[in-house]
């Protein structure tokens, strides 16, 4: 199995940033490929970003391409997502995924973290 515990959430202003975390336990991290996630109110989860095994590749949503970045420390366990300028449609609940599967873009996602509400004000 996978743990995965999501950190770094908050309130931000229209226009300021935060930076994500997820720590992974209970299996080799570098197996993994990792992903964001997010929900907000009413809507369906839907795919924020997605990075592989090393980091040697990404794919983001249209939504955030060019304002957020996704990025691994397999040392550390830990996948990050660096959101900048943020808007008020980026508030919802993050989550963090893993998939033991290769490819990123057709990754099954396995395992989910419990979430961190990300919330901007206008």
């Amino acid at each position: 199995q996978v743990q995965l515990v999501e950190s770094g959430g908050g309130l931000v202003q229209a226009g300021g940033s935060l930076r994500l975390s997820c720590a992974a336990s209970g299996r080799t991290f570098s197996t993994l490929v990792m992903g964001w996630f997010r929900q907000a109110p009413g809507k369906e989860r839907e795919f924020v970003a997605a990075i592989s095994r090393n980091g040697g590749n990404t794919n983001y949503a249209e939504s955030v391409k060019g304002r957020f970045t996704i990025s691994r420390g397999n040392a550390k366990n830990t996948v990050y997502l660096q959101m900048n300028s943020l808007k008020p449609e980026d508030t919802a609940v993050y989550y963090c995924a893993a998939s033991s599967d290769i490819t990123i873009t057709a990754a099954r996602w396995g395992y989910w973290g419990q979430g961190t509400q990300v919330t901007v004000s206008s």
